[in-house]
């Protein structure tokens, strides 16, 4: 489609590559561009949410913030598959353990994301969707990571509505069902991209433990973010 730019997007057509990885912060989608592309470009920063277009290892890679939350996301991935043509896009974030055997530090590759969103009501479907990534990228990123030995686990992620959730039992009920990690934003990825026949993959780390009450700190944050990042850009 050629309705560019759209109201969150400032960038024309052929400003993104094919495939965007999408932090939440704009401050991350800024240092990854300015760590591991080169030649960026910054093709979008309507709102401070800054899109960057580079090169990594002779591909051309996009990334891009997507705010926090569902709504943030869900807008972000539509106007960038709809209308930019984009064909994958790799969602990458913090996320909390909700697995006892997942430690700080490690990565969950979302094959599934439950959700407790009712973003799913727009397409009418006649009984309970779930939203799960695309294989091929899943795949790809399985390889790589095994490739860099970092423990890591694959399933289903909870991609919840709030943050601060008043009923305490919430982590305890989803554990019930075997969910790896709680984050925000990967359900509206996954059903955006199934619309469209696109693809989408959430690979996140594990920032703090719901278990353990554990949490990493702002060092240790930065450093962990950047294996995630290595990964995601080796598959794009």
């Amino acid at each position: 489609m050629s309705n560019t730019p759209t109201p969150h997007i400032a960038a024309k057509q052929g400003d993104f590559a094919k495939t965007v990885l999408m932090p939440g912060d704009p401050l991350r989608a800024k240092y990854i561009a300015e760590t591991f592309l080169e030649d960026a470009v910054l093709v979008n920063n309507v709102r401070g949410v800054q899109g960057h277009t580079g090169t990594y290892k002779g591909k051309r890679v996009s990334v891009m913030a997507s705010g926090m939350g569902m709504p943030s996301i869900g807008i972000y991935s539509y106007e960038l598959f709809h209308f930019y043509d984009v064909d994958n896009i790799i969602r990458i974030g913090t996320a909390g353990a909700m697995h006892k055997d997942l430690k700080i530090r490690d990565v969950v590759i979302g094959m599934g994301a439950c959700t407790d969103s009712n973003f799913a009501s727009q397409f009418q479907l006649p009984g309970t969707y779930a939203p799960i990534a695309s294989y091929e990228l899943l795949r790809k990123a399985v390889d790589v990571v095994e490739s860099m030995g970092t423990h890591y686990m694959v399933g289903n992620l909870l991609s919840g509505d709030v943050f601060y959730n008043d009923n305490e039992r919430t982590t305890e009920l989803w554990q019930k069902m075997g969910v790896l990690a709680i984050e925000m934003e990967a359900a509206a990825l996954y059903m955006n991209a199934a619309r469209c026949g696109k693809n989408a993959l959430a690979i996140c780390t594990i920032s703090d433990s719901m278990v353990t009450g554990e949490a990493t700190t702002a060092e240790e944050r930065q450093s962990s973010f950047n294996d995630m990042v290595k990964i995601a850009l080796e598959i794009a």
